[in-house]
């Protein structure tokens, strides 16, 4: 395999510049182009979505700002955190920045990817109560739960985050040149359980009782047909009031058609982006996690440092796919995306 070499200089203790040759294969080119691609499409999509809910007015209330708050937390993962993930990987995991920015990167990227995780929660949980409580669940009641739980994400986020710096546990060794997560047990049950494994269970049961639900009414209302009121039919026989009567029968008749409803459709494309969501949350995150749990619990290095690098850009792909799978399936955003594009032209 062809292979490339590149010299760079690295600075010692003694304050010389050692040339150091690194090798790089069309493989490991590949990749590192494929990673750089990555970094830029999280960091645009999610900057998009952010743009689009701001410049459209209708998308200035529930679900929107959830989804606002999704984006801001990807939109950071891919600005403060993949691209010194990225430096990190290139120097083969040797910290060359000092304990200050080390502190700095590790904080946002827990903070970050914390906060993309509870924010797909929040977006099922607003889900669950809108399909299954859509009487009691009104608009209001909408507003103020959805910013209750993205005032609880970005706390609960923040306290996992900072914890290590007021001494629970270590994320800078300087002899080893070494920047990564606390790896004190106590704090690795409670930042993963935190940040992954109570979400999961939330999210996961939350899209079982969406299925549920959804599949219930769904049923309910293909077997039983709405008849209309005999007031229809009186207006209908009234005379001197045409029009009224032609929208009552209009009305009466829409109710009995044999297709969806509308609003059977859009519960049926809620449940599938949901569950895409969750389905797809779940497949990036759960290698990294269980690793990241196994990893100090049994004070063992089983996983190999290429198998856990994948695991973690595995991790942060997640934040490229949440507003892609939002946004595909959503009409409102893909005729927005449309017109946004055809005002800047």
């Amino acid at each position: 395999m062809e292979k490339f070499n590149l010299t760079v200089r690295v600075n010692t203790s003694s304050d010389e510049n050692i040339p150091r040759r690194l090798t790089f294969s069309m493989f490991s080119v590949l990749i590192l182009t494929l990673i750089v691609i990555l970094i830029i499409a999280t960091f645009l999509w999610n900057l998009l979505v952010l743009v689009t809910i701001l410049r459209v007015k209708t998308f200035h209330r529930v679900p929107h700002n959830l989804v606002a708050s999704m984006a801001v937390s990807d939109v950071m993962v891919a600005a403060l955190v993949m691209p010194l993930s990225l430096v990190n990987e290139l120097s083969e995991r040797r910290w060359r920045f000092g304990r200050v920015l080390c502190d700095v990167w590790i904080s946002f990227d827990v903070l970050c990817c914390t906060a993309s995780i509870w924010n797909v929660t929040a977006i099922a949980l607003d889900r669950y109560w809108s399909i299954t409580r859509h009487l009691e669940y009104t608009l209001k009641a909408r507003k103020k739960i959805s910013t209750i739980m993205i005032a609880m994400t970005w706390a609960l986020s923040a306290v996992i985050s900072i914890s290590p710096q007021f001494g629970w546990g270590e994320t800078y060794a300087a002899d080893e040149e070494n920047c990564q997560v606390s790896q004190e047990p106590s704090y690795t049950v409670f930042s993963t359980f935190g940040a992954f494994y109570v979400p999961l269970s939330v999210v996961l049961f939350v899209y079982w009782k969406i299925y549920k639900a959804a599949k219930l009414r769904i049923g309910s209302l293909k077997r039983n047909e709405v008849i209309p009121m005999p007031g229809v039919v009186q207006v209908k026989e009234a005379a001197h009031v045409p029009q009224v009567a032609f929208a009552a029968r209009h009305a009466g008749v829409a109710f009995q058609t044999d297709g969806e409803t509308w609003r059977e459709q859009k519960e049926r494309r809620a449940a599938l982006t949901v569950g895409l969501l969750i389905g797809v949350f779940v497949l990036c995150w759960i290698p990294f996690f269980v690793t990241e749990l196994l990893g100090p619990l049994c004070s063992c290095n089983v996983v190999p440092p290429l198998c856990k690098s994948v695991f973690l850009w595995l991790g942060y792909s997640n934040s490229f796919f949440n507003p892609l799978i939002y946004t595909a399936f959503n009409k409102s955003y893909n005729s927005a995306f449309r017109s946004l594009f055809t005002k800047q032209r």
